[in-house]
């Protein structure tokens, strides 16, 4: 993988072997696991003693160094932390023993072998803790001064961060002092876990290397946190300016409200979507390059985080139809929903320029557009959506400097009704949660527009009719096997019906089954037998040739069709 130093598979005792050191950057994510997290590492332990032949996989350390001597924790914090707690409450045991009598020399010999293994090396005359572990701002000088050196842990005026990895330390205290009640046998079991817990190491040289790291494995299902390796880097340039105290403050305050108002939506993606609202187009793996380029002083953080946050309320409205933004704004709403439905969010940074430069006639005026250019574009014609997003990039790039926008800037993406009215004559939409709502809508538009009858594409009441079905064999109709296949999921082939109908309809024939049409409340399925009386490839093919000529004047742009 480019710009990966090395990869390697390391146990915890090669990690923290042979002099090496780590840090966690002061502004990285503070230490957060809880119970459940502890317990899921308590039991995969468990389930280690248990089995000698057994190891336990601990997954990604994305590392940054430039000596392999000492190692910047890129992504990883939480579990290195974790496993240094659970060795110190260990520790603790053995401390009790020696405190006790209890083969006193033996057990100090344990207690001092395994801090300076997997701990540290802590000087006997002024108790100053040298660590293999530096935490981040919010949590070392608690970790150095307390949880190393084994002494009462503080209750009050203690941060978060201090505050679980107290909570971490007395739980595996209190299971491990449970467990195990030798001094042999605590060592025995720091000895054991050591070699059985591994990880994949991925060593970076820099971290824009870091960040292209985590686009490629979260593109594989690996979720790494490069939230955290960009505001590292936010936080960094203030830092180097020595601010006063109240700077990081205020910027920490920022920081988390907008992800607290984020939520489940990635700030990765919200970041990209904002950035691309006043700056030239840029993909993913080259984000964080051109945040670095372009973010370098201390003032333009403080404005791009302030902007963020005023501008995150905005981008959640653009998620959710529902949101109280659109209350009295049902066209809008109405768009948005649209749009959701497609999937379609190369919209997100022309909807953010938009909304921030636009008056509310013209965004709605916009919203409209992009939903049937994403109707033409996307549902039907299946086309490349990079060619798309860089004219809404444009787009937005012109509404930031000029506060306004023409129909005709849209013109290269909208498809041509020649084009539009073809592929929807051809179109399939196999059976699948997504295409079934989206033949609802398709439909439901339809009806509004040749029967003039209200039909909620939502409601439960209407299913997907396949007038030819699904599980067909060629017995059925005038049809071959050939034409079944090609036939079944094509626009033409698919009609409203309620569901107890549908249900009844099943695997019959045409003939059996329009006497069921016959009463559904849907005009374009109670006039299928005015127009077929009979069914096969071609009245099929007809059926769906007048359905795209429908399409065509009610997914259309009027200034835009006269191509």
């Amino acid at each position: 993988m480019k710009g990966i130093q090395g990869t390697s598979n390391k146990t915890y005792r090669q990690l923290m072997g042979n002099g090496l050191r780590y840090e966690i950057p002061k502004f990285q994510r503070d230490y957060s696991w809880e119970a459940e997290h502890w317990d899921d590492l308590w039991q995969d332990i468990r389930a280690l003693l248990a089995d000698e032949d057994n190891e336990h996989y601990m997954g990604y350390l994305v590392l940054q160094t430039s000596n392999n001597k000492e190692f910047q924790i890129i992504d990883g914090q939480q579990r290195l932390t974790t496993m240094s707690l659970l060795i110190l409450s260990t520790l603790k045991c053995l401390k009790e023993l020696v405190d006790s009598g209890i083969e006193a020399e033996n057990n100090l010999k344990r207690k001092d072998s395994l801090l300076n293994s997997y701990i540290g090396y802590v000087d006997p005359v002024t108790l100053i803790s040298n660590n293999k572990l530096k935490l981040n701002r919010n949590s070392d000088d608690y970790y150095k001064q307390h949880l190393v050196l084994l002494k009462e842990l503080p209750l009050r005026n203690t941060n978060s961060s201090e505050k679980h990895m107290r909570e971490c330390f007395n739980w595996y205290y209190d299971r491990i002092k449970k467990e195990f009640n030798t001094g042999e046998s605590l060592a025995a079991f720091i000895d054991n876990i050591v070699d059985k817990l591994f990880f994949t190491v991925i060593e970076v040289t820099d971290q824009l290397n870091a960040f292209k790291v985590f686009e490629t494995l979260n593109a594989r299902g690996v979720q790494l946190s490069s939230a955290d390796l960009l505001k590292n880097y936010l936080f960094f340039v203030v830092d180097e300016t020595k601010p006063h105290i109240s700077e990081i403050e205020e910027l920490e305050n920022i920081w988390s409200k907008i992800v607290g108002k984020l939520g489940e939506q990635k700030f990765e993606d919200y970041l990209r979507y904002y950035w691309n609202s006043i700056n030239k187009s840029v993909g993913k793996k080259n984000l964080f390059k051109n945040v670095k380029g372009n973010i370098k002083s201390k003032e333009q953080v403080f404005e791009l985080i302030r902007n963020l946050n005023d501008t995150a309320d905005l981008y959640l409205a653009i998620q959710n139809p529902e949101d109280e933004f659109w209350r009295d704004k049902p066209e809008i709403r109405k768009s948005l929903k649209e749009l959701k439905l497609f999937q379609i969010r190369q919209i997100n940074s022309l909807f953010l320029s938009a909304l921030r430069n636009l008056e509310v006639e013209n965004f709605r005026k916009l919203a409209k557009i992009c939903s049937v250019i994403s109707f033409r574009y996307n549902i039907i014609g299946g086309l490349n959506p990079n060619a798309q997003e860089d004219v809404y990039n444009t787009v937005a790039l012109k509404i930031s400097s000029n506060k306004r926008f023409e129909v005709a800037d849209f013109q290269s993406i909208y498809v041509s009704d020649l084009n539009f009215e073809n592929d929807f004559s051809t179109k399939e939409f196999k059976n699948t949660t997504r295409n079934h709502k989206i033949v609802k809508y398709i439909l439901s538009k339809i009806e509004v527009y040749q029967h003039k009858n209200e039909i909620d594409p939502e409601s439960d009441l209407f299913t997907i009719e396949h007038i030819l079905p699904e599980n067909a064999d060629d017995t059925w109709g005038n049809f071959t096997f050939e034409e079944i296949n090609r036939s079944v999921y094509r626009m033409g082939n698919l009609t409203l019906l309620e569901r107890k109908l549908n249900r009844e309809a099943g695997q019959k024939g045409y003939v059996e089954k329009i006497v069921l049409f016959a009463q559904s409340n849907s005009e374009l399925t109670k006039t299928l037998p005015d127009n077929f009386n009979t069914w096969n490839e071609d009245k099929l093919a007809a059926r769906q040739r007048e359905l795209a000529k429908h399409a065509k004047a009610i997914w259309k742009i009027q200034e835009l069709s006269n191509n």
